[in-house]
């Protein structure tokens, strides 16, 4: 059993692209799934698609040009443990902008840049760069 289904999601797409497979898949959620239609929004996951598989969706993944996986690295914020929440002052960029910091608000989840541009904060879930 998984507590914390936000950071099996990142790792299990994080591992993924480190071995080279095309597709991950991954126990649903609304929320897990919501957060991966953002990142395919910003262009680090190429795909999401419902599975065959009961309670599953597929992931595709990302590769650049030269076949390098795009999400080069993750980093877990809140936690299970320890919630942490940021005003809409302090949703920063995440590595001068080749990356995303990714927030659950109560207008869904949303990146840095549009927390910011929307006025609003919430739960630091990850940063991906």
């Amino acid at each position: 059993m998984v507590t914390d289904r936000v950071g099996d999601f990142i790792i299990r797409l994080k591992n993924a692209g480190a071995i080279g497979k095309p597709k991950v898949m991954v126990p649903a959620s609304k929320h897990v799934e919501e957060i991966a239609h953002k990142l395919k929004a910003l262009g680090f996951v190429a795909g999401v698609e419902k599975s065959k598989e009961p309670y599953h969706f597929e992931v595709t993944l990302a590769y650049d040009e030269r076949g390098r996986h795009k999400i080069r690295g993750v980093k877990r914020v809140s936690k299970p443990g320890r919630r942490l929440y940021a005003p809409t002052t302090e949703a920063h960029t995440v590595k001068n902008g080749s990356g995303a910091r990714l927030l659950s608000t109560p207008k869904g989840v949303l990146s840095d840049a549009e927390a910011r541009k929307q006025h609003v904060g919430g739960e630091n879930l990850f940063e991906i760069w």
